[in-house]
């Protein structure tokens, strides 16, 4: 499968039997679906939901109709799983990020990566440590629409399809929770 293949298309070869096209969905989300999880549920546990989310993409492959876009549709998925986790543990806030190993925390996309010189580098991991420190601070609902938009890269409108709120709800979240990271950098 070619990289100018659509996530809906991929995902009606799979739906269709076609195995190499499930890998292709599987290695294009993989990364940012157990980023997500990391920052949601911790490191624990992201590994098992993403196997969980995945499964249950493959359970519901033949009742896939492409019907909206194929990230929307995952993403909703994947929400659900972290719901689901959620009863489970009884819990209603997801882990903090100061349980998160920084070893294995993976910040692709969160801070340009580059060679810096070593006061550079330690001024930007200290930044780098406020921001998922400040992003564990903010209300769940804020947390996810940020995390959604951020990590997934989704739509305020493909968030408002996953989440189940209104488009003005969510970017009126997005607002508010970009507001509450840039003071609380500022204030570095």
């Amino acid at each position: 499968m070619d990289n100018q293949t659509t996530d809906e298309t991929l995902m009606q070869a799979y739906r269709d039997g076609d195995y190499a096209a499930f890998e292709a969905l599987y290695g294009r989300h993989k990364a940012a679906v157990v980023r997500f999880y990391r920052r949601q549920a911790g490191d624990q546990v992201a590994e098992e939901l993403l196997q969980e989310a995945f499964l249950r993409l493959i359970g519901a492959r033949l009742r896939y109709q492409p019907q909206a876009l194929f990230r929307t549709y995952l993403w909703t998925l994947v929400r659900s799983v972290l719901v689901d986790h959620y009863r489970k543990q009884s819990r209603t806030l997801p882990a903090s990020y100061q349980q998160t190993d920084p070893d294995t925390l993976d910040t692709d996309g969160l801070v340009e990566s580059e060679q810096l010189e070593p006061s550079r580098q330690a001024c930007r991991d200290q930044q780098l440590n406020r921001l998922l420190q400040l992003i564990a601070t903010l209300p769940t609902a804020q947390r996810e629409a940020f995390l959604l938009k951020e990590e997934a890269g989704l739509s305020v409108s493909e968030i408002a399809a996953v989440t189940g709120d209104s488009f003005d709800t969510i970017k009126s979240r997005l607002r508010y929770a970009v507001k509450k990271l840039r003071a609380g950098l500022e204030a570095l």
